[in-house]
């Protein structure tokens, strides 16, 4: 009797969904196959779960692909993260693949088995244009721009929390500094178009509060966004519905309200008044301030070199953004096809300054998937000085890749602001895995280093890496990317000061890792 009731209900339904099929007229696949037409829609909306688990090879997913994940997972428990019985990348016929050409002797190196795996920055940031507040980052490994609002208060604290425990520091991104960035991790303040916490009620810029936001927090320095990897030359709509009298306070905007970023900013227009704002903000603060931005038209670049290049102007650090980075939501053409790819955009940088001979003047820091240690490697040869990673970090504390970044739906509660979803999030054991992976990461290019025979990764150079283009030829970076002699290189003091720096461990006055 059960039993037919059972199948009587279930008739009724499915009879209930096939009238519903037939009468609709917004779905041609439903009204054509009843019922059954709802498979379809049910595997597309399985399908990135499916291709992610079963469907996709170890190397072929985007834009992590299970062995890049694997390897973060892995690093950030403190488990086994090797692999065996070799590569399973098609080295023979792969174009474009990385190799570092090892040294068969060096000299004397670091200790490789340092827990702590202390790693810092080569240059003192805001030492060559004598900031009051200069000093030389204690990691070349850092959290990239990431702002509460588009990440969970959770996973926020999870990340200053790790960057304190690793010694690194950690990107406010363009919302604000929220409660959750004061845990005890050394800040980055990010500046956007919208100036968030340091705004009149007009969307003006406010030096006043930009002082007393400084002045509140460990921010160690503080970085202009002009334009990210994910959505370059575009700004931003938060939804009245979003913003929450916790994101209006921290952002110093009206409760309820749409804000608009604009995708420009309005404290300067071109770039002879952008280092005017520069000088401003580093006079009254005393901390390095720098830009960040993605590579496009390279006329801007030029110029800031060309104005750089007199001497009594200038940023102290460069931030560049690939187009293949990005941790939010971005409309899919701005993602694919706006502004160039890491490598080739920050070579077109690095050359700009550096026919100025500027180079080792200011730090430059990459971000653009570059918390693996083979891209890290590249981009160290390529002339960076500190690497910023984002969804890296993500992954480490949960992220499992399930692109939903955009829906606030994000099933492990890191890129939502949903209370029930974010609650998943254990911030005191996700800090830990954070903060091991970084070391874990500043490890592994120790390792790399060490391979190349030198002591930092800032000493490897464009011809210690070479791209291969299938299984007949092989061009070092600076053949591909058109480097000059010394490009990429520090200069001869800053060499000697790091590898002297690293044989005696950090520097009188300088914060240990923990």
């Amino acid at each position: 009797m059960r039993a037919r009731t059972i199948v009587a209900a279930t008739a009724t339904a499915l009879a209930a969904v096939a009238a519903r099929d037939l009468v609709q007229k917004k779905h041609a696949l439903l009204r054509n196959f009843p019922v059954v037409g709802h498979a379809r829609y049910l595997l597309e909306t399985i399908g990135p779960e499916l291709r992610q688990y079963i469907v996709t090879s170890n190397d072929e997913e985007r834009p992590f692909s299970r062995d890049q994940r694997t390897w973060i997972y892995a690093s950030s428990k403190e488990e086994n993260n090797y692999f065996g019985f070799g590569t399973d990348n098609d080295v023979e016929h792969m174009q474009g693949h990385a190799y570092v050409k090892q040294r068969t002797f060096a000299g004397p190196l670091p200790d490789l088995h340092d827990p702590q795996s202390a790693l810092p920055s080569a240059k003192v940031l805001g030492g060559p244009r004598g900031r009051a507040r200069a000093f030389r980052p204690a990691s070349v490994v850092n959290i990239s721009a990431m702002s509460f609002g588009s990440l969970s208060g959770a996973a926020i604290t999870a990340l200053n929390e790790g960057a304190a425990l690793a010694g690194a520091m950690h990107n406010t991104g363009e919302g604000g500094l929220s409660p959750y960035h004061r845990r005890g991790g050394d800040l980055v303040l990010q500046i956007g178009t919208a100036y968030f916490g340091c705004r009149d009620e007009d969307g003006t810029f406010n030096l006043d509060k930009l002082k007393q936001v400084v002045a509140s927090a460990p921010v160690k320095a503080i970085e202009i966004k002009l334009s990210q990897g994910a959505k370059p030359g575009l700004g931003g709509m938060l939804p009245g519905a979003k913003v929450t009298p916790e994101i209006a306070e921290i952002r110093g905007i009206p409760v309820g309200r749409d804000c608009a970023s604009p995708s420009r900013h309005t404290a300067f227009g071109d770039v002879d008044s952008m280092l005017d704002f520069v000088e401003l903000i580093a006079a009254e603060t005393g901390l390095p301030v720098g830009v960040k931005s993605a590579v496009g038209e390279l006329g801007f670049w030029e110029e800031l070199a060309a104005l750089m290049a007199r001497g009594d102007r200038g940023v102290d650090f460069v931030t560049v953004d690939g187009g293949e980075g990005g941790t939010g939501a971005a409309p899919l053409t701005f993602a694919d096809s706006v502004s160039l790819p890491f490598r080739m955009g920050f070579s077109r940088v690095y050359g700009t300054f550096a026919e100025q001979g500027l180079t080792d003047d200011l730090t430059f820091i990459g971000s653009g998937k570059l918390g693996l240690p083979e891209n890290a490697a590249v981009a160290f040869a390529l002339g960076v000085d500190m690497v910023n990673v984002a969804r890296e970090a993500m992954l480490s504390i949960g992220c499992i890749q399930a692109q939903k970044c955009h829906t606030d739906k994000c099933p492990t509660g890191i890129a939502t602001q949903n209370p029930w979803l974010a609650r998943g999030i254990d911030p005191a054991s996700k800090a830990n895995r954070a903060g091991v992976y970084l070391r874990q990461l500043r490890k592994e290019l120790m390792k790399l280093s060490s391979a190349v025979g030198v002591a930092h990764p800032a000493l490897i150079t464009p011809g210690d890496i070479e791209i291969l283009n299938g299984d007949y030829e092989a061009r070092t970076l600076a053949g591909v990317y058109g480097y000059k002699d010394g490009w990429g290189e520090l200069g001869p003091r800053l060499a000697d000061e790091i590898t002297a720096l690293l044989a005696t461990g950090p520097a009188a006055g300088q914060e240990p890792i923990v």
